[in-house]
C-alpha cells in the first residue's frame, strides 16, 4: 500500500513539473533556422552588365529558399583584373572575369584554389578552355568562353571572296574606295599576327614568368627586319588605318572603315552596321621577303575566378557555376555574341551557325594559345608604333628589332 501511494504521488509530481514547463517542452524542429545573409562581389567587363545583372537575378531566385543574397557589380577590364586583384587580395572580388594568360599567376599569389568540381566542369567544357583554366594539369578556373582571339570582318559590297585573301589587295580595293582597313598596332595582341607564321618565336620560359623572343633574327629563312619592313610598306598605304577596337567601331558606323581586325565581342554591333553586307573570315595572307605569309593570332579563354580569400567560399563557387552553366553561356551568346566553353552550348545549331564563330575556328587553324608574361606587351607595343608611323625617327629596323626582343625577354 506505500509503494502504491509513492508511485501515485510521483506521478502527480512529474505531471505538474511538465504543466509548470509549458511550451518550452517543444521539438527544436518547430524553431525557424536563422536565414543566410551572402554578400558578394563580383567583377565583370562593363559590356557585360546588364546580361549579368539578369543571370544574378536568377540565381537569387534559384537559390531563393537557401538564402538572402546581395550581389555587388563592378566594372573590371578583364584583361587587367589579375592587377587590380592582386593589389589587395582580401578586399577583392569574390567573383571575377579574366583573360587566360592570368591564370597562373593569380594561382601561384594565391588568389585562386583548386576548383572543387575539377570532374564535372572538365566533362562539360571544350578541351582548349579545360588546358586554359589549368595550371600543371589541375583546374583553377570556370572556362566562360572559347573565343578570345580575332579574325577580320569585312563589308561583302567592297569585296570578293578572292580579294580577302590577300591583306595587300584589301588595302588597293579600301584605297580605290577611299575607305579604310582597320588593325589596332598599339597592341602587342594583335601584332603577334606578323610574327606568328614565320617561325620567329616568343614564348614563356620554364619559369612561367619571363619571356625568350628571337623576333630580331637576321639569319632566319624569314627575318625580324623581313616582318618590320612588311609592316612599313602595310603603314605606308593611305587605306591603312592603326586604331584601337573602339574606334574601329566608330567607323563601322560611320561608315568609313569597310574592313577590320577584331573579335567576337563586335559581332552584334557590326551586325547591326553591315545588316547583310557582314562577313567574316580568317584573316589573309600578307606579303613578307617575297612570300605570301598566313597572318597568325593569339587565342584563349575567359574565365571565370573565385577569389581564395572570399568570405563565402561556397556560395562564390555556386555563383561561378551559375555564370559558366549551359543555359548561361546559351543567353551569353545570345546577347553578346561570344562563343560558348560549354560544349552542348558551342555545338548548338545557333553558335555553329554564326559567321563570327565560323571565322573564329577557321583561324584557330593559324592560331596559338597565348602564354606570354608582362615583359611583353609594351616593348612590342612601341615597336609597332613606329612601324605605324613609318618609322620616322629612321631609326635601324635592327636595332629596334634588338630593343624589343632584348625588352620582351628581360628578366
Amino acid at each position: 500500500m506505500t509503494k502504491r501511494l509513492f508511485l501515485l504521488i510521483l506521478s502527480v509530481c512529474l505531471f505538474l513539473m511538465l504543466t509548470a514547463c509549458g511550451g518550452q517542452g517543444q521539438a527544436p524542429t518547430d524553431i525557424s533556422p536563422v536565414r543566410e545573409m551572402v554578400s558578394l562581389t563580383v567583377w565583370g567587363a562593363e559590356e557585360d552588365e546588364a546580361l549579368l545583372e539578369d543571370i544574378f537575378d536568377s540565381f537569387k531566385k534559384h537559390y531563393a529558399d537557401r538564402a538572402d543574397f546581395y550581389i555587388t557589380y563592378r566594372p573590371q577590364s578583364e584583361s587587367g583584373c589579375k592587377d587590380a586583384l592582386l593589389g589587395d587580395l582580401e578586399a577583392g572580388a569574390d567573383v571575377f572575369a579574366f583573360a587566360d594568360d592570368q591564370v597562373a599567376a593569380l594561382a601561384a599569389a594565391g588568389g585562386l584554389n583548386p576548383i572543387a568540381d575539377e570532374a564535372e566542369i572538365r566533362r562539360a567544357s571544350l578541351p582548349a578552355s579545360v588546358e586554359a583554366a589549368s595550371v600543371g594539369g589541375t583546374m583553377y578556373a570556370y572556362p566562360l568562353t572559347a573565343d578570345n582571339g580575332y579574325f577580320l570582318y569585312y563589308n561583302k559590297s567592297y569585296f570578293t571572296q578572292e580579294d580577302i585573301q590577300s591583306l595587300e589587295r584589301m588595302l588597293e580595293v579600301a584605297a580605290q574606295a577611299e575607305k579604310l582597313v582597320s588593325m589596332d598596332w598599339s597592341s602587342a595582341w594583335y601584332v603577334y599576327a606578323f610574327f606568328g607564321n614565320t617561325g620567329l618565336k616568343v614564348g614563356l620560359n620554364e619559369d612561367g614568368l619571363t619571356n625568350y623572343c628571337t623576333w630580331n633574327d637576321n639569319n632566319a629563312p624569314i627575318r625580324g627586319i623581313d616582318v618590320a619592313q612588311a609592316m612599313l610598306d602595310i603603314a605606308a598605304s593611305p587605306a591603312f588605318s592603326n586604331r584601337p577596337d573602339t574606334e574601329f567601331m566608330a567607323g563601322v558606323q560611320d561608315g568609313s572603315v569597310i574592313a577590320g581586325i577584331s573579335g567576337v565581342w563586335n559581332a552584334v554591333a557590326v551586325k547591326e552596321a553591315w545588316g547583310d553586307d557582314m562577313g567574316a573570315a580568317k584573316l589573309p595572307v600578307y606579303t613578307c621577303a617575297g612570300q605570301q605569309v598566313q597572318m597568325a593570332s593569339f587565342s584563349g579563354c575567359k574565365l571565370i575566378g573565385v577569389n581564395a580569400y572570399s568570405e563565402y567560399p561556397e556560395w562564390a563557387a555556386r555563383l561561378a557555376e551559375w555564370i559558366i552553366s549551359e543555359e548561361n553561356q546559351r543567353l551569353r551568346f545570345e546577347v553578346r555574341g561570344q562563343g560558348p566553353a560549354n560544349i552542348n552550348a558551342a555545338n548548338s545549331p545557333e553558335v555553329q551557325s554564326s559567321p563570327a564563330i565560323a571565322a573564329l575556328l577557321e583561324q584557330s587553324n593559324y592560331s596559338q594559345l597565348q602564354r606570354v608574361g608582362g615583359k611583353f606587351w609594351e616593348p612590342v607595343a612601341e615597336f609597332s608604333a613606329s612601324m605605324a608611323q613609318g618609322n620616322p625617327a629612321g631609326s635601324s629596323l635592327q636595332s629596334q628589332l634588338d630593343r624589343m626582343a632584348e625588352g620582351v625577354s628581360e628578366r
